[in-house]
């Protein structure tokens, strides 16, 4: 998805910043739902590069939380990260 007019686009944004971040700090997908009180299927589902899976304001300030990230973070250009945290 590298169509940044496509409204998908931001989901696909948010979920490859959102695998950074989890796995920077170590936490597998499971452990990370569970962290946040969500489903693991959920948690699968943004991530995956086969759905957009959508989410709302509130959730993305839960995963900040629970990451202890900015929120900004998860709205970070891809062509800004370094490519060796591509997931």
């Amino acid at each position: 998805m590298n169509d940044k007019n496509d409204e998908n686009y931001i989901y696909y944004l948010v979920a490859h910043n959102l695998k950074i971040e989890r796995k920077k700090k170590g936490l597998t997908q499971s452990k990370f739902a569970e962290l946040c009180n969500y489903s693991d299927g959920f948690i699968m589902n943004i991530e995956s590069k086969k759905y957009y899976q959508t989410f709302s304001l509130g959730t993305l300030w839960r995963f900040a939380k629970v990451l202890n990230i900015d929120i900004r973070e998860l709205f970070r250009p891809i062509e800004n990260n370094n490519s060796k945290d591509t997931p």
